[in-house]
């Protein structure tokens, strides 16, 4: 493997605190090293550019049945987007849903080394995996989802953390997931019986357990497996007028829990898309709703074992998806567009449809405004992370528009001066109040540091210091010469000039010259399954499930061809 040194660059590493210092970066061996330890390294000019650590994407959807559906209800999506085959690079194509090989070269030349797959449903785990092994060069992981699971529910109504874990870590084995996700606890299952659970204490109906039982108790379990990512959560009535309080409510599950594991995760609990639960009012009239989101800042600034990310809306054409079954069938009734919902047996559900966040209502661009003042009310950066749960709020190549928004309060008022209801929402928000303008050090926790440290990686990726994985990308942005412009950070953080990912040159002077040699992240937890376990699984695949058993489990030959496996015990 080749030796690189990277030299003369700005160099931002939130962990090392170096910030904005002229200094050099070397890789051998695919991993970072000292400067002095590179002899024979090939060179990197990045003189004039910003120099990073590979950057670490914890929540977008790319791979799965749901993504899939997308691609199949929307062709129209395909027609843009389209980019031809050149030398090694596999044709792109895609806006909103982009093709697996688009996915994987635009995650690249944002700089992105790792990227996870936020819900996975298990039944469908193969098809996931085949997914994610066909998406170049970043290495991913996925989360299969737990929060309408009927086996952890039942558990969990009699307070059985010892069997949802065992549950869990086998659930985990055999679909080669990498931690736990929670979308709509209960409610998705109650969206079978036609109803939903709009709050933690609605009750799930059969079940008779409560969202925010299942929120504890998912936490709890996560921390008795001592997995290395935190309970990952999509709160009850997400997009709603209102839902402010169910969001703190929820949030508050995790008070007096903390952290149980070898990876120095510090948070219990990680809300996902908190801009879509952040909503204040009783309807979406612009003379009700309004943002929340100091309130709930306020809340999450309170709490060190809590972090979330943005969800920003990008205000474009996209095509929103998610476990949250009865949300999707509720936008459909909104917009008239077309839509899918599937049922996916005793585990969890989905909805596909299409959405345009226009510029031109209140609606969209309040949305925008309050997942801006999320991050821009965050006290400690390395506890926010920038998403916009693409495709939802906006697609995945739109990450540097959002830190143009972030980094320039003059970019955030050229939108809202050229936007139809702009003072309206200026009015009902708070984005008008807030002059702070993100620097580069904290738009790489946001995006580096603190996102690894969420998914227990902070040992492999989020940084430049000596032993980390080889991932390293220049950015075309001079910190002391371009300020004057916010079109330039949009520009340099969505065109890498050089990107290393594991040591091998990936971008060279802004080509992709390689596919990479990506890996599937999983989580093996040696915890046995306990005899009640065994017995329920065995029974309800016989009684419930299309398949049985043995057509369950991910095989690591096919599914996931190069593996890499993080090995846990319990306490």
């Amino acid at each position: 493997m080749a030796e690189y040194i990277v030299k003369n660059g700005f160099v931002v590493d939130p962990v090392t605190g170096v910030n904005c210092e002229k200094m050099d970066v070397a890789v051998k061996n695919g991993k970072i090293v000292d400067a002095s330890e590179a002899k024979k390294a090939k060179v990197i000019d990045a003189s004039g550019c910003v120099v990073m650590a590979g950057g670490v994407d914890l929540h977008s959807h790319s791979a799965g049945p749901k993504v899939n559906v997308g691609r199949n209800i929307r062709p129209e999506d395909k027609l843009t987007g389209k980019v031809a085959a050149k030398g090694v690079k596999r044709m792109e194509a895609g806006f909103s849903v982009p093709t697996t090989s688009k996915s994987g070269y635009v995650l690249s030349r944002m700089g992105y080394g790792f990227a996870m797959e936020a819900a996975m449903p298990p039944l469908y785990a193969r098809h996931t995996h085949e997914e994610m092994r066909d998406i170049p060069i970043v290495d991913m992981g996925a989360l299969p989802v737990f929060g309408n699971n009927w086996f952890v529910m039942e558990y969990l109504k009699n307070n059985e953390i010892e069997n949802t874990a065992s549950y869990i870590a086998w659930l985990l084995r055999v679909t080669k997931g990498y931690g736990i996700k929670n979308v709509n606890p209960g409610g998705t299952e109650a969206w079978g019986w036609g109803m939903n659970c709009l709050t933690p204490d609605d009750p799930v109906p059969y079940f008779d357990v409560t969202p925010k039982q299942i929120i504890k108790g998912l936490i709890e379990a996560n921390e008795y497996l001592r997995l290395p990512h935190c309970m990952h959560l999509h709160s009850n009535s997400l997009g709603e007028p209102g839902n402010y309080e169910t969001t703190i409510a929820s949030l508050k599950c995790a008070e007096g829990i903390k952290a149980n594991n070898d990876f120095g995760r510090e948070q219990v609990l990680h809300h996902t898309h908190l801009q879509f639960h952040s909503y204040g009012g009783e309807s979406y009239a612009s003379k009700s709703f309004e943002s929340k989101s100091k309130e709930v800042m306020d809340y999450v600034n309170s709490a060190p074992n809590i972090s979330f990310d943005m969800g920003q809306v990008t205000l474009d054409e996209t095509t929103t998806m998610t476990a949250d079954g009865p949300f999707e069938y509720h936008l459909s009734h909104m917009n008239h567009l077309k839509w899918a919902n599937t049922d996916v047996e005793l585990e969890t559900a989905a909805g596909v449809v299409p959405f345009i966040y226009s510029p031109k209502t209140f609606i969209a661009v309040a949305q925008w405004a309050i997942g801006l003042e999320l991050a821009l009310y965050a006290k400690n950066m390395e506890k926010v992370n920038l998403t916009t749960d693409a495709p939802n709020a906006g697609p995945i190549h739109r990450y540097p528009r959002v830190i143009k928004w972030l980094m320039s309060e003059k970019a955030r008022n050229d939108l809202l001066d050229s936007a139809k209801y702009g003072d309206k929402v200026r009015d009902r928000c708070y984005i008008g109040e807030i002059d702070r303008e993100l620097t580069l050090m904290e738009i790489a926790q946001m995006t580096r540091s603190g996102s690894a440290s969420c998914l227990g990686l902070s040992h492999m990726f989020g940084s430049l210091k000596p032993g980390m994985e080889g991932d390293v990308v220049v950015y075309p942005y001079n910190p002391e010469t371009d300020t004057d412009d916010p079109e330039k950070i949009e520009y340099a953080f969505g065109n890498a000039k050089y990107f290393l990912k594991g040591g091998d040159l990936i971008i060279d002077d802004g080509e992709i010259i390689s596919n990479g040699n990506k890996r599937t992240f999983w989580v093996n937890s040696k915890t046995e399954m306990t005899e009640q376990v065994e017995r329920d699984v065995s029974e309800r695949f016989k009684r419930y499930y299309t398949v049985s058993q043995n057509n369950y489990e991910v095989k690591e030959s096919h599914y996931v061809p190069n593996p890499y496996v993080i090995e846990v015990e319990s306490a």
